[in-house]
């Protein structure tokens, strides 16, 4: 099992600080949410709350996800970073694969990009984006960013995109791996089909092995199942080791911690207390 932990929707000074923290206690990750801006007006329902509501976002301070890898990723060694997850449907996929070229380069490849589509309508709006069509703009993304980092010329003619051949440099020395995000069935069969792994944004233990099983059925399907393959969760269940050992047991590679329930609006705590527990948790899950 790895460990990774949330750093993020807090005060910018935390970042660095709890970057270096969770590298010196022994985690294995640290995974970062994206959030753009908060419309003063929003019909869409989140997915993975009980109402539905984004008031658990409102005026919640956010920097930007890859700018704070970059960051982080400047004053730690060894410690992997990961989106948990980059709403890359609504931005333009050159670009992207342009700063998450950049951020490998500069981290020894210590970035692992876990995307997904927004549940926000508002997000595409705001950006300009057509919501229509999302899942078909997102797998041709994943096309294109995975075309852009092999460093040759790359071209691209997809029902959304159309790209003329150009290539990029520095490109990663190995590939970037691809964590796709989402429950929805959709989600899933994306995971399965051109995924290196599936984030959960937090579900029971018999939601999860629901979820991881029909993960394996579609990547036999599609002819995927040799290939590595993590899974990342979040949830009480690993802040016990016998948690931690069912997760495990159901096909769980990765466990992301965090001490904040934000659905509930829970206030972030102070830094030195923060360190206090991700170091706690590591004393006892990760070092025992």
């Amino acid at each position: 099992m790895r460990f990774s932990y949330q750093v993020g929707m807090c005060e910018p000074d935390h970042y660095l600080p709890l970057a270096q923290a969770a590298e010196q206690a022994g985690f294995d990750g640290i995974t970062i949410p994206d959030s753009l801006c908060y419309p003063q007006e929003a019909s869409s329902k989140y997915p993975y709350n009980n109402d539905g509501s984004r008031e658990f976002l409102e005026s919640v301070p956010f920097i930007e996800s890859l700018i704070a890898v970059s960051a982080m990723a400047a004053v730690t060694e060894k410690i992997r970073f990961a989106t948990f997850v980059y709403k890359l449907a609504v931005r333009q996929a050159p670009v992207v694969a342009k700063q998450v070229q950049g951020i490998q380069a500069l981290s020894g490849n210590r970035f692992d990009f876990g995307i997904g589509i927004s549940p926000w309508e508002e997000d595409f709006a705001v950006c300009g984006v057509p919501w229509e069509k999302r899942g078909k703009r997102l797998d041709e993304q994943i096309d294109i960013l995975r075309g852009l980092q092999t460093g040759e010329y790359f071209a691209y003619a997809g029902e959304i995109h159309n790209m003329p051949a150009n290539k990029m440099n520095p490109v990663p020395s190995e590939p970037t791996p691809f964590l796709i995000g989402g429950h929805t069935e959709p989600a899933l069969k994306r995971a399965a089909r051109v995924g290196d792994g599936w984030m959960c944004a937090g579900a029971t233990v018999e939601e999860l092995k629901a979820y991881i099983g029909r993960i394996n059925q579609l990547r036999q399907e599609y002819g995927t199942q040799d290939n590595p393959f993590r899974v990342f969760t979040t949830g009480k269940n690993a802040f016990t080791s016998e948690g931690i050992e069912e997760l495990e047991s159901i096909g769980v590679s990765d466990v992301i911690i965090g001490f904040r329930n934000v659905y509930e609006m829970e206030a972030d705590k102070p830094l030195d207390e923060k360190i206090a527990m991700l170091n706690w948790y590591a004393g006892e899950f990760i070092n025992a």
